[in-house]
């Protein structure tokens, strides 16, 4: 479980954290041709490469995840426009975790690390923080993507990536509320968010946008509140 668990998070921070939006959206434009892919599969095979430096014996899970990772994403690559993103991300992930998991289950292969404190519940958690954050600003993103408004731009007064760091901390709030048995948190905290975000859209020329930003932020909730019920469920599992 412990070999697992690092791979997810191996797997995580490569995707979410350390593939800037530049990569991302190259691929999806140039597919094959993109090197932008060669180096995010890289990025995957040394994060890889790193958890299994403690023995040499297991290089070729690497190189499987390399392979695999280039297929998939190439795959996807060449299914953009054809299903939906929400859908097509869920898929996506589905298929990478799968391969990580079959990879830990068929071969055998784990590492067992001497420490005082149980060592898999704080991976789990590290990892549930990742994708609640990261992996949710993603997936928030391309699912309120189609409504956005054309009235909205760029020039609008906000802050650069304001929405995005703030969906994450909310979703990192809603999601400690749950595992700290403090649900009356998130309705202060939806409460809050309300009388600030939407305290100035009073114009009925302001109504899309008031929808787009309502929607955006039940997805972000709901995907917090997911996130800490699905924590609480598998750390009894361990």
């Amino acid at each position: 479980m412990t070999l697992l668990l690092l791979l997810l998070i191996a797997h995580l921070l490569g995707d979410f954290v350390f593939q800037p939006g530049l990569w991302a959206k190259d691929k999806l434009n140039r597919k094959i041709k993109s090197k932008w892919l060669y180096f995010h599969v890289l990025v995957h095979g040394v994060l890889a490469a790193s958890i299994l430096l403690i023995d040499s014996s297991y290089w070729w899970i690497p190189m499987v995840i390399i392979i695999t990772h280039y297929g998939i994403d190439l795959s996807k690559a060449y299914l953009e426009g054809k299903v939906k993103p929400p859908i097509l991300l869920i898929i996506d992930q589905v298929l990478h975790i799968s391969v990580l998991t079959l990879i830990v289950k068929l071969t055998g292969v784990n590492i067992s690390i001497s420490i005082d404190y149980d060592l898999n519940s704080v991976l789990l958690f590290l990892m549930v923080i990742l994708m609640v954050t990261y992996m949710g600003a993603v997936f928030v993103k391309i699912t309120i993507a189609s409504w956005s408004p054309s009235s909205f731009s760029d020039s609008d007064d906000s802050l650069v990536n304001a929405g995005r760091y703030i969906g994450i901390m909310e979703r990192l709030f809603v999601f400690i509320f749950i595992i700290t048995n403090h649900w009356e948190g998130i309705g202060f905290l939806l409460a809050a968010k309300s009388v600030f975000r939407f305290g100035d859209l009073k114009e009925a020329k302001d109504r899309k946008l008031t929808e787009y930003m309502l929607i955006g932020t039940l997805v972000s909730f709901g995907i917090g509140i997911i996130g800490g019920i699905s924590y609480l469920y598998f750390i009894d599992l361990l």
